[in-house]
C-alpha cells in the first residue's frame, strides 16, 4: 500500500535519494528546503507501506509574476513504483493546492523532449499543453518542452477573445 502526504522537513533526505535514484536533475538540500520552508503546501511524497519515500512532487509558486501560477520543480517516482498512477496522484495533490490555496491561474513545467513516459503523463493524462520549446535546456543540452496546465483564464485574454467574438 502506497500512501500521498504533504511533504516535512524529515522527508528531504528521503525525496532527495529518490531524485538521485530517478532523475539526472539533481538539486542541493538547500533547494529542498527553500521549496518545503517557502510553500508547505505544494511539495508532497508517498510512502511505501514501511515508510519510505518511493515518490514525491516538489513545487512552487512564481512569485515574481504578475499573473500567479504554480511550477513543478521536479517529480520522480521510483522505478519499482511506477505504472500505478502515483506520479498521477502526486501531481494532482499539488496542482489542487496552488489552485485552492495560492489562487494560482496555471501551473508550469519542464520536460526533456525525449522524454515520452513523463510527457505521455503530463500530456495524456494530466492535460498539460507544450507552451515553448527551449533549445538545450538542460545541462547536457537537451531541449525542454515548457508546459502549461490552466486553471483559469487570463483576463486580459479572455477580453481579446470576446472582443473578437462580438466583431463577428
Amino acid at each position: 500500500m502506497v500512501s500521498i502526504r504533504r511533504a516535512t522537513v524529515d522527508d528531504l533526505p528521503g525525496m532527495q535519494a529518490c531524485n538521485l535514484v530517478c532523475l539526472p536533475e539533481n538539486y542541493q538540500m538547500k533547494y529542498y528546503f527553500y521549496h518545503t520552508l517557502s510553500w508547505p503546501q505544494l511539495s508532497f511524497v508517498a510512502e511505501d507501506y514501511k515508510g519510505r519515500i518511493i515518490g514525491y512532487v516538489l513545487a512552487k509558486m512564481e512569485e515574481d509574476d504578475p499573473c500567479p501560477h504554480g511550477h513543478i520543480t521536479s517529480l520522480a517516482v521510483l522505478r519499482t513504483h511506477r505504472k500505478l498512477g502515483i506520479a498521477t496522484k502526486l501531481m494532482k495533490q499539488a496542482q489542487e493546492q496552488m489552485k485552492d490555496i495560492h489562487k494560482a491561474w496555471y501551473v508550469s513545467l519542464h520536460v526533456r523532449v525525449g522524454n515520452k513516459a513523463a510527457f505521455s503523463l503530463y500530456h495524456s493524462t494530466l492535460g498539460y499543453a507544450i507552451h515553448d520549446t527551449e533549445d538545450q535546456y538542460y545541462a547536457d543540452k537537451e531541449d525542454a518542452y515548457s508546459m502549461r496546465l490552466t486553471f483559469r483564464e487570463d483576463p486580459k485574454q479572455a477580453a481579446k477573445a470576446l472582443k473578437k467574438i462580438a466583431a463577428h
